[in-house]
Order: C-alpha cells, then structure tokens, then sequence
C-alpha cells in the first residue's frame, strides 16, 4: 500500500468531491444507488462548511490585518477576494448539504 501525498491529503481535508458518487450515468438502479450513497454521505458536508468557515475568518483576519497594521490595501484586497471564494464555496456547499438531506 503506497502513503497518500500531502496534497492530496489536504484537498480531501478542504474538497469533499471524493465523498460523492455520478448519479448522472447508469441504468436506473446504479443512479438510485448513488442518488442514495450522496445522501449518507451529505452528514459529512457540515464539517466542510465548519472547515471553510474558519478558513474564511483566518483570511478575514489577515485582510483587517493588512488593511490596518500594515497601512497595504492591495494585499487587504486580495485576502478579501480569497473571503469571497470561500464565501461563494460556503453558499454552494450550504445549497448542496440542504437539497440532499431535505431532498
């Protein structure tokens, strides 16, 4: 058995497209069976948005940071563009953890 790289350890700690199976291809039967995989494993998309939540207040903290110790507005304004990545991937992922348990 060979050891998972760092990287790829990292992407399956921060992206959880590993987790889901295509429930797009197949016959009936394999796409009621992953349909039915998605939604066991979207009780692990909280722990996602809790990920990605503290990531966005770590950015958040070194944009006000930046803006105000250190007087840079443009490295302020390039931590704030990261927030708003992880802003966008928190309503994405919020959309997707409400239509598989609810759906």
């Amino acid at each position: 058995m060979t050891r998972p790289s760092d990287l790829s350890v990292i992407h399956c700690f921060f992206f959880y497209g590993w987790l889901f199976r295509d429930a797009s291809v197949g016959t009936f039967l394999e796409r009621a069976a992953a349909w039915a995989h998605n939604k066991r494993q979207s009780r692990w998309l909280p722990t996602y948005l809790r990920r990605w939540l503290f990531l966005g207040g770590v950015l958040l903290a070194m944009a006000a940071f930046c803006e105000s110790v250190l007087a840079c507005p443009i490295l302020a304004a390039a931590f704030c563009v990261l927030v708003t990545i992880t802003v966008a991937f928190e309503v994405v992922t919020g959309a997707a953890w409400v239509y598989l348990t609810c759906g």
